[in-house]
C-alpha cells in the first residue's frame, strides 16, 4: 500500500512542475484524494458490498469533484490533473502511467449491461474536457486532444483531436522512418511533413522523399552492376577530369 502511495506521489512531481514536497500533494491535490477513495471503493465493490461502495465514491465526488465509478478498473501511476468534472464509468478500464485533465469524460453509449465504457492503454493523456465514449479502446500513448469526442478506437501511439475525433498523426511505422532518414541525408527539417496530415505541400514533399529513396536504390544498383562488369575505372578517369577542371576554375587568373 506504501509502495503505491510513493508511486502515486512520484508520478505527480514528474507530470506536474507546480508539484513543490509531498505534504503538499497529500494534503492539496483532488485528483491524488480521488484515486486514494477509489481503491477503498473498488476493494468493497469487489466484496460485493456496492451500497456502501457507491456511498463511499459519492463522498468522494463531494469532496474532490471527481466522479469514478467504484467498479472501474485504475491502473498504476494514475494522475488526474486539477481534476474537477471528471467522470470515469463502471466498466471504464485505465491503464498504467495514464493521465486525465480536468473535465474528462471515460462514458457510456448504451443502456445495455456489460462492457459500455472505454479502456485506456499505458500511458495515455487525454486533455481538458475531452469526451471518450462507448466500449472503444484507446491504445498505448495515445494522445487524445482537449475537447475532442472520441467514439471509435484509437491505435497506440496516435494523437486524436477534434469533434468528431479524428487522428492527425499515427504511430511511426516504416515509411515514416524510411521518410525522416532520407531527409536527414539531404539536410532536411522533416518534422511535422511525415506527419498523416491532409496537407498538399506535406503530401509534396513525401513524394519526393519517396521519389529520392527510389533514386538511390537504383543508383546503388547500377553502382554494383558496373563495378561486377568492371567499367568503374573509365567514370573513375572522368571524376579525375572533373577534379581537374575544378582546379583550374578555382586558381586566380584562369577562366
Amino acid at each position: 500500500m506504501f509502495q503505491r502511495l510513493r508511486e502515486d506521489i512520484h508520478c505527480v512531481f514528474d507530470r506536474d512542475p507546480a508539484a513543490r514536497n509531498s505534504f503538499e500533494i497529500l494534503t492539496t491535490y483532488p485528483g491524488l484524494h480521488a484515486v486514494l477513495i477509489h481503491r477503498v471503493a473498488h476493494r468493497l465493490w469487489q466484496m460485493q458490498l456496492h451500497w456502501l461502495a457507491r456511498l463511499l465514491s459519492n463522498v468522494a465526488r463531494l469532496l474532490t469533484g471527481i466522479e469514478i465509478h467504484p467498479g472501474a478498473i485504475i491502473g498504476r501511476r494514475f494522475f488526474i490533473d486539477h481534476g474537477m468534472g471528471v467522470v470515469i464509468g463502471e466498466t471504464a478500464v485505465v491503464g498504467d502511467d495514464c493521465t486525465l485533465y480536468h473535465g474528462v469524460t471515460l462514458g457510456g453509449t448504451s443502456w445495455q449491461k456489460g462492457k459500455r465504457h472505454p479502456t485506456l492503454g499505458r500511458d495515455v493523456v487525454v486533455g481538458a474536457g475531452a469526451k471518450v465514449l462507448g466500449p472503444i479502446e484507446v491504445g498505448d500513448g495515445s494522445r487524445i486532444g482537449s475537447n475532442a469526442v472520441i467514439v471509435k478506437p484509437v491505435p497506440a501511439g496516435s494523437t486524436v483531436i477534434g469533434v468528431p475525433g479524428r487522428i492527425i498523426e499515427r504511430p511511426v511505422d516504416a515509411t515514416s522512418r524510411r521518410r525522416a532518414s532520407t531527409a536527414r541525408r539531404i539536410g532536411f527539417d522533416a518534422y511535422g511533413a511525415t506527419r498523416d496530415v491532409p496537407d498538399p505541400i506535406a503530401n509534396a514533399i513525401n513524394r519526393m522523399l519517396d521519389h529520392i529513396h527510389v533514386l538511390d536504390q537504383r543508383v546503388e544498383v547500377l553502382s554494383r552492376t558496373l563495378e561486377e562488369q568492371g567499367l568503374t575505372q573509365h567514370f573513375e578517369h572522368l571524376d579525375d577530369l572533373d577534379d581537374c577542371e575544378m582546379e583550374s576554375a578555382t586558381e586566380p587568373g584562369k577562366n
